[in-house]
């Protein structure tokens, strides 16, 4: 390696210049280095492997082969570990609220390994929802050059002729429970949903996000709709390492591929496919990391001009594996670009443009696929992750509005202040069309964590009410969730947000038409019920979640922890 590639060896600089040379050599020695390893980029692989869940049970094999591609390009390797939380087994439960502390978490342990270590690059493997918005936040926190491998996704369960995947087992609960699908049905779906390693099949947040880092920049073109249990996805971590080391080479940071303009990219394509209402609380975070200006209404400028063209679960027909076979994320980009949808211009990991990267993809996709679809023959005619505002969301809430037959309504409202006793209500036949319903104190702060609330989302659907039931919670939703469900409603109650003042029995109206969330109260009634209202005392006093709850940001500022602008010191 030459003198210049020499400097860009952050670590081994240090170590050369500095007067604690012998000792801090003789710990890599005791590692099994030589000399000649101190010229070589040290890079770091930031594995979420584990054996929680099987979104990340099978990352080992990808880290290995990222290992040997480390390697085989020259540079060393140093392999360290994220946690993670499945979502999917945490559901319904009070260990929903530690996911999205895990996206802190994640972030916090990659910002102080690659810093802490002085890496020269990092590249992370992860599969489960919170590893690639946690990872991609401490990738732009350390801001050395970086590289996002994804895990993979699941394929299909199978039973009956239909394919399964895990919102199959919420929904079936919901249909057991209305006396619409046997013990022994609910049974076999259960044990066939989820066949084998990789992360939830459709475009659900884990493939949302994956699909919005290719769309950055920040992936390998092809890489987010692979399957775990194929060997591409090995192939395709060795690919990214070798990638990764010539971005170090030539010292190709996040933070000059992450942009303004690349973070509008992501957003249209995660318009395009239908993913996850939290692609938005994540991509606020994300924006916030990279000190790039992004607001929640960014979302809404960029879904009036996006069109949804893809047709994928959990609205549509699709799972990922089926976007995969019909030519991925770099075709659903060549569509937007070829319309003016995107930017061309955008630097990407690999060194080239966007527009580079996708010139040998035709602008139109293949006949023989039914996923794809072009912006002439579009689902909808705009994008379906809507901001509505009014006075039970001033800063904003998060709504899917396509696939509705009817996606205005008013009703009265069925108010529950924890998770469990509103589906407790909806198991026991007690919510009826018509109702809205109120699950508050489950934001960032009054979770603490934001938990998600599949569990009485797909018990609505399961149970029929899906059409014809409004939901409305400071909390989130899952990437599985559809249905006349509004989420992140902000300011939350435990902020003191209006949502807090909802009385059971007020007039609740949602409007997707005119993006409007409204209690259908006097403003002076309003001022009323205000007088005295104190916050609930903080349900975790010491820990992870303690610290959580104290310092998270609003979630239309992302539920982030270090936005301190707004303090006094």
């Amino acid at each position: 390696m030459d003198t210049k590639k020499l400097q860009i060896n952050r670590r081994s600089a240090q170590i050369t210049e500095g007067k604690s040379r012998a000792p801090n050599r003789s710990m890599y020695y005791a590692m099994g280095y030589e000399q000649s390893d101190f010229a070589k980029p040290m890079i770091g692989v930031a594995n979420g492997h584990s054996t929680i869940t099987p979104c990340n049970s099978g990352l080992q094999k990808l880290a290995d082969a990222a290992i040997a591609g480390i390697e085989e390009a020259g540079g060393n390797a140093q392999v360290f570990g994220t946690p993670t939380i499945s979502d999917g087994m945490a559901m319904g439960t009070e260990g929903m609220k530690y996911s999205l502390v895990s996206r802190e978490v994640i972030a916090d342990c990659i910002e102080t390994c690659v810093q802490g270590q002085w890496m020269d690059g990092v590249l992370v493997v992860g599969g489960c929802d919170k590893n690639m918005p946690g990872g991609m936040m401490g990738i732009l926190r350390a801001n050395v050059p970086a590289i996002y491998v994804y895990g993979g996704t699941i394929l299909p369960g199978r039973y009956k002729g239909q394919d399964l995947n895990i919102v199959s087992v919420f929904e079936a609960v919901g249909q057991n429970s209305a006396g619409k699908l046997s013990d022994e049905d609910l049974l076999e779906i259960e044990k066939r949903a989820i066949p084998g390693t990789g992360s939830c099949g459709g475009m659900y947040t884990a493939n949302t996000m994956s699909s919005a880092f290719e769309a950055l920049g920040m992936s390998l073109p092809y890489s987010s709709t692979m399957a775990n249990p194929h060997d591409e996805t090995q192939n395709s971590a060795k690919a990214s390492a070798k990638v990764l080391i010539e971005a170090v080479k030539n010292d190709l940071k996040p933070k000059d591929i992450v942009t303004r303009k690349s973070i509008e990219n992501a957003v249209s394509v995660i318009m395009a496919t239908g993913g996850s209402t939290n692609a938005v609380l994540h991509f606020l975070a994300i924006a916030h990391a990279a000190q790039v200006p992004w607001s929640i209404d960014d979302f809404e400028r960029i879904r009036k001009k996006v069109p949804v063209i893809c047709d994928l679960k959990p609205s549509g027909q699709y799972l990922a594996v089926d976007l995969h076979k019909a030519g991925g994320i770099p075709q659903v980009m060549k569509v937007l670009l070829s319309k003016g949808l995107l930017h061309g211009d955008c630097m990407t990991i690999t060194g080239k443009t966007v527009a580079e990267n996708l010139a040998h993809v035709p602008d139109v996709p293949r006949a023989d696929q039914h996923v794809i679809r072009t912006i002439d023959n579009a689902l909808y005619a705009e994008g379906h992750l809507a901001i509505l505002k009014g006075n039970l969301s001033p800063e904003g809430a998060v709504a899917k509005i396509t696939g509705l037959k009817n996606p205005v309504i008013t009703g009265p409202a069925r108010v529950f202040d924890d998770e469990q006793s509103a589906l407790k209500a909806i198991l026991d036949g007690k919510i009826v069309a018509g109702d809205v319903m109120v699950l508050r104190y489950l934001g960032p702060k009054g979770g603490p964590g934001m938990p998600e609330m599949l569990a009485p989302t797909g018990a609505l659907i399961g149970a029929g009410l899906g059409e014809s039931v409004g939901l409305i919670t400071d909390g989130r939703f899952s990437g599985g969730t559809w249905g006349m469900v509004v989420g992140h409603v902000a300011p939350e109650a435990a902020a003191g947000g209006n949502i807090a003042f909802i009385h059971e029995g007020d007039s609740i109206t949602i409007d997707a038409h005119q993006l409007l969330l409204q209690l259908n109260i006097s403003d002076a009634e309003l001022a009323k019920r205000k007088e005295g209202w104190t916050p609930p005392k903080p349900r975790y006093l010491r820990g992870v979640q303690a610290k959580f709850g104290f310092n998270a940001s609003s979630a239309s500022k992302g539920a982030v922890l270090d936005l301190f602008e707004d303090r006094n010191y």
